[in-house]
């Protein structure tokens, strides 16, 4: 795979994405915490040339800025519109997984005209959860850094796709590897999402949606049934042995539910 380089700016914020051409609905490919743009090469190998496919690291994350000062939730989806305005996306299918996938419903909620589609991987409204940016500040903190090889952080990640994923965001610097972002940052980020829930997002979309979770997933079951109660519309689908990391643990399946989606997509066009 080819991809190209672009960076896209806002507001002085150096958004790097990589661009992969092809004559298909555009997609934008949003990762989740502490991920970065290359977690969706496996996917993009799946969807073969048929798409222009635009992966981003989000603002914190990976070769973009590290140490933005907004990293709310507002700054994050103004982000998206920018690189799909500076780049020239027509309506794109909005992709994101976990923290992208919140992004991408945020996004397509507040500019629904913007997005052609959305496509959530292990993503809801969610709930408030005071005690989220701390626990995942601890588990971050509790990475033994740093690594003294990148096998070795394969190995901690649990290894084959996954560790690979993971161990590819990581960057070779000061003796050993070590990760492109800052974890204030990351616990930062989670602070609105930590105070509420955003029901009221969900139920205003207006495109065609597609909710993909992981069989043994962290979405509530309960959330998922909320959120297919209250948007009966939305196809859903569980993949089978699947975690939080679906793009990482079957992309092959997860390529399949998106080629089959924006087909769908295309005869309402």
């Amino acid at each position: 795979m080819t991809w190209t380089e672009h960076t896209v700016v806002r507001e002085g914020v150096h958004l790097s994405c990589r661009d992969r051409s092809g004559p298909g609905v555009p997609i934008v490919l949003l990762h989740g915490l502490a991920g970065h743009a290359g977690e969706w090469d496996a996917l993009a190998a799946h969807l073969g040339g048929h798409h222009r496919l635009v992966a981003v690291d989000q603002r914190g994350h990976g070769a973009s800025e590290r140490r933005p000062g907004d990293v709310s939730r507002g700054a994050y989806v103004a982000d998206v519109v920018a690189v799909v305005e500076q780049l020239g996306l027509h309506r794109p299918v909005l992709v994101g997984q976990s923290l992208g996938g919140h992004t991408a419903m945020l996004t397509a909620a507040a500019h629904p005209d913007l997005a052609g589609g959305l496509v959530l991987v292990e993503a809801g409204p969610g709930r408030a959860d005071p005690g989220l940016p701390a626990a995942i500040g601890e588990a971050l903190g509790a990475w033994p850094l740093p690594f003294p090889s990148r096998a070795a952080a394969v190995g901690f990640f649990g290894g084959g796709t996954v560790g690979e994923g993971w161990a590819g965001g990581l960057e070779e610097r000061d003796g050993g590897w070590r990760p492109r972002f800052d974890t204030d940052v990351m616990v930062e980020a989670l602070a609105e999402i930590a105070r509420r829930s955003f029901w009221d997002e969900w139920t205003g979309l207006s495109c065609p949606t597609l909710a993909v979770f992981g069989q043994a997933g962290i979405i509530p079951a309960e959330e998922t049934a909320a959120m297919l109660e209250r948007r009966p519309e939305t196809v859903a689908a569980s993949v089978p042995g699947a975690g939080h990391d679906v793009h990482l643990e079957h992309p092959e399946a997860l390529g399949r539910l998106l080629r089959e989606y924006v087909t769908g997509l295309g005869r309402h066009r």
